[in-house]
């Protein structure tokens, strides 16, 4: 069955893109203290977001072929159009370090200056990010950042040029290259393991680089893991409503249902980890992370209390509470609200990474909100149009019976 980007969608996409502009350019105009940096913030926030939805439906695509999961089959097709986001996230990123790194149009990485670094500036040299600069110089940087987005675009891209040769084949042929699928996912994932703990303390712990944390890399993957899987069911619930994917029924949304709560329980463990236990410890090195996030003493200056505590009241009492029972995890007008609640929920979860390092201050505005429907708008306007390149079903995969017969 083919999918057609109906005149509607497209003209509500539209819409959220031209609306996510006006609220931008409103919300730079009404602020004349900061709003530069803001909109890089801004700007980096919402690109890594939407980025880390294409890279986790990536993760989850390469999972499925090196488990030989067959229950998912009939979604593959889903999974590919959230992957198309990820060249536009990419190269978002790349703008945004390279607008720091290279160009001083922002200050969002301190440790970018090269003054901080420069012990003949007594002023601004600081000790501790100086010797860190084996890891955080530019050569090596830029090297670690081109080898993530490399292996993470050309992985897309190979799985997308296979999932469509294998549409044309049958026989020994389409099983000889499931099974090397079956070898390329189990390849990525052991690259993935490595890069996405990686690409987290490179472009988001060394926002705040004098503090550390062991648990950071997995924490931002576990953000990244649940957004995707609860963008793929939003798609999903939503083809349904319109009459595509037939054959997807109320086992296969219960399963989707059940890997949200599932990853939304990893989420709040590693949240709670990196908190509690940091904070009970009491290591200056450790905390100071939190220090500008939840101490009472600083809130008059920064106000980033609320947002902390509320993203984990979201995150973590939402899906737990709402998504328990079986019958909530198949009531498809329930889960696309608490899939939405969820969504909020994660993005704000990069806002407190990214802001307190960054401004210092919390923001929520005309220009965060802009923003967000405008990245909002583009993402959903390239996945849907990447559905319409291919059979929305995929016409071979040595699954596909199993994956239609699913039933819990």
């Amino acid at each position: 069955m083919e999918f057609t980007f109906s005149k509607r969608a497209r003209t509500l996409t539209l819409v959220l893109i031209v609306a996510g502009l006006l609220a931008t350019v409103v919300g730079i105009m009404g602020d004349t203290t900061d709003h530069h940096q803001r909109t890089w913030a801004s700007l980096f926030v919402n690109g890594f977001f939407f980025f880390g939805i294409a890279l986790g439906s990536l993760y989850f695509f390469a999972l499925q072929y090196a488990t030989e999961s067959a229950w998912s089959a009939l979604l593959k097709r889903v999974y590919e159009g959230l992957m198309g986001f990820l060249p536009i996230g990419a190269g978002v990123i790349v703008l945004v370090l390279a607008a720091g790194h290279f160009g001083h149009l922002h200050h969002l990485w301190h440790w970018m200056d090269p003054e901080v670094t420069n012990p003949d500036n007594p002023e601004k040299y600081d000790a501790l990010i100086a010797g860190k600069m084996p890891y955080l110089n530019t050569g090596f940087f830029w090297l670690r950042t081109i080898a993530y987005l490399a292996v993470f675009l050309l992985f897309a891209r190979w799985f997308r040029k296979r999932s469509l040769e294998m549409d044309r084949q049958t026989g020994d042929v389409l099983v000889t290259n499931h099974k090397t699928n079956y070898r390329r996912g189990a390849l990525f994932l052991v690259l993935f393991a490595v890069f996405s703990s990686m690409l987290a303390w490179d472009w988001i712990m060394s926002i705040d680089v004098h503090w550390f944390s062991t648990l950071f890399g997995w924490y931002t993957f576990s953000g990244i893991w649940v957004s995707a899987m609860v963008a793929a069911m939003v798609m999903v619930l939503y083809l349904k409503r319109k009459g595509y994917l037939p054959q997807v029924n109320n086992s296969h949304i219960h399963d989707m249902g059940k890997w949200v709560f599932a990853i939304s329980f990893l989420w709040s463990y590693l949240w709670f980890s990196q908190f509690m236990l940091y904070w009970y410890a009491n290591i200056p090195e450790e905390v100071s992370y939190f220090m500008v996030r939840v101490d009472p003493g600083l809130q008059l200056h920064n106000g980033f209390r609320w947002p902390f505590f509320i993203t984990f009241i979201i995150n973590f009492t939402v899906p737990m509470v709402l998504l328990m029972s079986r019958d909530a995890k198949r009531n498809p007008r329930f889960l696309m609200t608490v899939c939405a609640l969820i969504l909020i929920g994660h993005w704000m979860d990069v806002q407190v990474m990214v802001q307190p390092g960054t401004l210092g201050h919390w923001h929520m505005s005309w220009l965060e909100i802009g923003m967000f429907l405008l990245f909002l708008g583009v993402f959903i306007r390239v996945a849907l149009t990447t559905l319409t390149k291919a059979p929305l079903v995929p016409v071979h995969h040595p699954y596909m019976d199993e994956s239609v017969h699913h039933h819990i």
